[in-house]
């Protein structure tokens, strides 16, 4: 008996259902307007292009350099946090979600549809977002390495991206406010972790030392994907490419993660 080659397999067919999902994530948050927010990125950094020299003679250009990155991760979390947590909590209060489970869609294809999606769009904000920054730099004869500067841009995508999938995992079992509330405790205590943990060790605590291990370990070290620093300061000095991967595969490992339990605590509630 003959296979024919063109019949779609299983997999594709779930690879497809998860873009469908992505590509409706996608052009609802357009038909947001959310890519206004470049605009007013552009208006910030210009602006501050224009006035830093009256005010910091000397240093304006690290200080450029460290508003613009600052900037992108301000405008990718408020759309991260604000979006992320109502992609699920919108359709279970809308009743939509009925919809799409009496399609042939399952909550994984849901769940990972949605990130993608989201995260697609954090994409498009990033590249446009450096483009205008990198202009701008350009513009003013500002001092950078593009290295280290597309580096931070892409593991803040990295790290916007993770903090999608804690919004999903909260949306998915919380109301949209508590999740958002609770997403921006994760990221704030995500990049204190590691000074977390030394303030438990310089307690000399054991209690309060097991905790702060605890707190550690269960939440992500969002300070690994943070090399704004480096960009700025360090111009070319990055960590070497063994650390550069690990943390690469950090974050994708959590926020895979994070994915599966959004889905298995999706696939068991009552809708």
């Amino acid at each position: 008996m003959n296979i024919d080659d063109n019949q779609p397999t299983k997999f594709d067919s779930m690879l497809g259902r998860i873009l469908v999902i992505a590509s409706h994530v996608f052009r609802e948050v357009i038909r947001d307007r959310v890519l206004y927010l470049i605009g007013l990125f552009a208006i910030l950094l210009v602006g501050s292009a224009g006035f830093l020299p009256q005010v910091a003679a000397g240093t304006q250009d690290k200080i450029l350099l460290d508003i613009g990155l600052a900037a992108m991760g301000i405008i990718g979390l408020i759309v991260a946090i604000f979006i992320g947590t109502g992609l699920v909590n919108k359709e279970i209060e809308k009743r939509t979600v009925l919809v799409l489970i009496a399609k042939p869609v399952s909550p994984a294809e849901f769940i990972v549809g949605k990130h993608i999606g989201l995260s697609a769009i954090l994409a498009v904000l990033l590249i446009s977002m450096s483009a205008i920054y990198l202009l701008v730099l350009l513009f003013n004869q500002v001092s950078f390495s593009f290295l280290s500067i597309l580096s931070a841009v892409f593991y803040l995508w990295l790290e916007l991206s993770l903090i999608t999938a804690v919004a999903i995992l909260l949306g998915v079992f919380t109301s949209s406010l508590i999740a958002t509330l609770l997403t921006f405790a994760v990221y704030l205590m995500g990049h204190l972790s590691p000074d977390i943990v030394k303030l438990g060790r310089l307690a000399k605590n054991p209690t309060l030392e097991i905790v702060t291990q605890g707190i550690y370990l269960i939440l992500p070290d969002l300070s690994r994907l943070d090399l704004k620093n480096q960009a700025v300061y360090g111009l070319s000095l990055l960590p070497d490419n063994q650390t550069l991967f690990l943390n690469f595969i950090y974050g994708i490992v959590y926020i895979v993660l994070l994915l599966a339990i959004a889905t298995l605590i999706f696939s068991r509630r009552q809708f």
